[in-house]
């Protein structure tokens, strides 16, 4: 494979951009599962209640971010509005729910925001529906 032609690097990029989203999407969605179960049990919810929400709507919230975003990341549909309330979840979790706990307990937080902030400047990349309904779009266009 030729690095130094645009063309294969561009395609390598998004074989990369997918291979992370798929990744870290499907790792996200094993936290975001149990809370998902949890939510659904009907018993009495005690979860952190980040900003006075109640424990309830705060379970909601981190369910919706942590699994109904995390299937759209790896689609790449929404992607950086999913990318939106991943990366605030992962702040609450690493500078809130874990802000006084060791770095360990911190951590995983941590890299799931450096990959979410990655992911926004990036992009969902050409494979992905958000690209396919953006090709779309301008075909119309003409």
């Amino acid at each position: 494979m030729n690095y130094n032609n645009s063309n294969s690097g561009s395609i390598l990029k998004d074989i990369i951009v997918l291979a992370v989203r798929v990744f870290i999407g499907f790792a996200m969605l094993s936290h975001g599962f149990p809370k998902l179960q949890m939510l659904l049990a009907g018993g009495k919810i005690e979860f952190f209640d980040f900003m006075g929400l109640g424990p309830q709507i705060s379970l909601i919230l981190t369910v919706f971010a942590e699994f109904v975003c995390s299937i759209l990341l790896i689609l790449g549909l929404f992607t950086r509005v999913s990318l939106g309330f991943l990366i605030f979840t992962m702040a609450m979790a690493a500078f809130v729910v874990h802000g006084s706990d060791a770095f360990d307990k911190r951590e995983m937080s941590l890299i799931y925001l450096s990959v979410y902030l990655l992911l926004m400047v990036i992009g969902a990349g050409k494979v992905s529906v958000d690209h396919m309904i953006e090709r779309r779009k301008r075909a119309s266009d003409w």
